[in-house]
């Protein structure tokens, strides 16, 4: 017969060691160093008690003297944050209301008339300003910047031709008067852009080659420069200003419905309308089956109780 496999070889009772004894005296061990930590935390927590409390104490005591004394400075910081805060509400609701009144009063339409009259204004200046001269000796005041070197032979942009860019100015200024006035004559845009074409084409072809012109005191000075001054780079942007004007002119939006945004007095409260919002009533739907039984109901009534036809 097969025997049976052997488990691990077992141990006799001789052969054991005592772990019972050193357990039990591992354990003796650690307990009295636990004892004897536990006693000298506490006498320390027992000396360290005592000047605890006392900066406690003190802290506490000076804690409420700076207290008493900022109490004072920072009631008034407050009342001065209020009122700040007071007075910025109030100018942001003057400015609302500015807004809306100047966006009532200032629309695009007369935003860009009112853009080309200016335009046209600045042209008309220009015409009675120096926009160009003559410095002598430009070299010798080359590298002395307080100074600069003398002008002569100073001459206005209407000098130069004719004064032709006045009527011109005129004739702008009354089309965009016009076109304020009446929002319908867009085809004034196409009249402005052309006035401002003229003026640059003036300003290029007649004004610019007068003015880097020397002239006759090439001959009377020595070291002579014909400069430009801001007449002339005033009237170009004035020109350039009515060709934009009348461009804007014939591609501005037409106004079909003017209306204009302002403040909402009515106060809104969030809580009410979540509150009031399950009182609100469904109504109810025609193809409902209440409203066919009524529907077919009052069809039978009606065609029982109807009169009987004469015979």
């Amino acid at each position: 017969m097969k025997k049976a496999l052997a488990g691990p070889a077992k141990r006799t009772a001789k052969e054991k060691p005592e772990r019972r004894a050193m357990i039990a005296a591992l354990a003796r061990r650690i307990r009295a160093a636990t004892a004897r930590v536990d006693r000298r935390a506490d006498r320390l927590l027992q000396r360290a008690s005592g000047p605890l409390l006392g900066a406690a104490r003190s802290a506490r005591a000076l804690g409420a003297r700076l207290l008493r004394r900022l109490r004072p400075p920072g009631a008034l910081l407050f009342r001065g944050l209020g009122r700040l805060e007071r007075l910025l509400l109030r100018g942001a609701a003057l400015g609302r209301r500015a807004a809306t009144r100047a966006s009532a009063l200032l629309t695009p339409w007369r935003a860009i008339c009112l853009a080309a009259l200016a335009a046209a204004g600045c042209l008309l200046a220009a015409q009675f300003v120096d926009y160009r001269a003559v410095e002598v000796g430009q070299a010798g005041y080359a590298g002395l910047p307080a100074t600069s070197a003398p002008a002569v032979g100073a001459e206005t942009a209407g000098q130069a031709h004719a004064y032709l860019l006045v009527p011109v100015a005129l004739l702008a200024a009354a089309l965009a008067l016009a076109a304020l006035r009446d929002e319908r004559r867009r085809r004034l845009g196409w009249v402005v852009f052309a006035l401002g074409l003229l003026s640059l084409a003036v300003a290029l072809l007649v004004d610019l080659p007068a003015g880097r012109d020397v002239g006759a005191e090439a001959t009377r000075f020595s070291g002579a420069r014909a400069v430009l001054y801001d007449g002339f780079y005033a009237e170009i942007a004035a020109a350039a200003g009515l060709m934009l004007g009348g461009m804007l002119l014939l591609v501005a939006p037409k106004a079909t419905a003017r209306y204009y945004a302002r403040p909402c007095r009515t106060r809104t409260n969030l809580f009410a309308r979540v509150v009031r919002s399950p009182r609100r009533r469904r109504r109810r739907r025609a193809s409902s089956r209440a409203t066919g039984a009524r529907r077919a109901s009052r069809r039978r009534n009606g065609a029982v109780s109807a009169p009987a036809s004469p015979r």
